[in-house]
């Protein structure tokens, strides 16, 4: 490399400059140069002599390739990423990269800066619906077969797991929620708490608290972040305002 650069994949939280971390804060403000989807660049301010190179949703090996050219010039790169970059965002794309590309990528200085998950912020907005085990499933076909996603979800199911779903519906794959569903509904009670959070943290957040019998699959698009409850997960209902969704931290055995 020319120069010592340094690469640092930062998340951003799931929406509202409140729930960026100093961390990732300071880490912004250091980068000379700015890697990311266009609508999470967006958020950030900008700042004199800073370099914004915006990509589209689904190139993260090329943004990664990118970024890493990057450093080589010597520029301090901040990756971004939505929520948090180890969850189903770019922390992986960049390891990835680094280990099927050039041998002198794993010498590049390089960290990663944890940020407030989707599932995390939804499940906050709600009560607490991962109070116990739970797991999280994508519902992304574009990398892995729907035999493999069918085969998790059923496995998630029969163990009982809390269950959030990411990347429910796409333009490209509107289908797969309602078959995700279909398969839960053979699975699970239909009393099962369901929670669809929209957008959380920005301006057109929705939050809608359901039934598994009663959810409309359709109204999740790639901004909604679901959780699925477990047999223990309760719905406690209030005077006004939303329910709170909880799971409780000891599970009932039967004697």
């Amino acid at each position: 490399m020319s120069a010592p650069g340094s690469l640092r994949i930062v998340g951003l939280g799931p929406g509202g400059p409140a729930w960026i971390t100093p961390e990732a804060s300071r880490l912004i403000a250091y980068a000379t140069d700015l890697v990311g989807y266009a609508p999470y660049l967006e958020r950030l301010p900008q700042k004199q002599g800073q370099t914004r190179h915006r990509t589209g949703n689904r190139v993260e090996m090329e943004r990664a390739r990118h970024a890493m050219r990057l450093v080589e010039d010597g520029r301090h790169v901040a990756l971004v990423s939505g929520g948090d970059p180890g969850v189903f965002a770019m922390a992986a794309a960049v390891f990835e990269a680094i280990e099927d590309g050039e041998p002198r990528w794993r010498d590049i200085d390089i960290a990663v800066s944890p940020g407030i998950s989707a599932m995390q912020a939804a499940a906050a907005r709600t009560g607490a619906p991962l109070g116990h085990d739970f797991c999280a499933i994508s519902l992304s076909d574009n990398r892995k077969p729907w035999s493999v996603v069918e085969k998790r979800l059923a496995a998630a199911a029969n163990a009982d797991f809390v269950i959030a779903l990411y990347n429910p519906a796409s333009a490209a794959r509107p289908g797969r929620i309602h078959d995700a569903f279909a398969l839960l509904r053979g699975l699970k009670s239909a009393s099962t708490p369901v929670v669809f959070a929209r957008a959380v943290g920005r301006e057109d957040e929705y939050i809608s608290i359901e039934t598994l019998a009663s959810a409309d699959s359709a109204r999740a698009d790639m901004s909604t972040l679901i959780i699925v409850g477990s047999s223990e997960t309760r719905i406690v209902p209030r005077g006004s305002g939303t329910p709170f969704v909880y799971t409780p931290r000891g599970v009932k055995v039967e004697q």
